[in-house]
């Protein structure tokens, strides 16, 4: 496996902090079986957008499209 820097100069503690989420995931990914399915991540989930009402269409639904309920 080989990290190559392309910006910055970061410490050997910075590289090795990285190095070790890369390896994390490698292991990861090589401890699932083939052919098994992925977990969903977070923001792939449908139920996520499930878990709120929608905005109904209407003259003041750009007030509450965004709103943190």
């Amino acid at each position: 496996m080989n990290i190559k820097v392309l910006r910055g100069n970061p410490t050997p503690e910075e590289l090795a902090a990285a190095l070790a989420v890369v390896r994390a995931h490698a292991a990861a990914e090589a401890a699932t079986p083939p052919g098994a399915p992925k977990p969903r991540d977070g923001w792939s989930d449908p139920s996520r957008i499930a878990a709120h009402r929608l905005p109904q269409p209407g003259p003041a639904t750009w007030r509450s499209s965004y709103s943190p309920r």
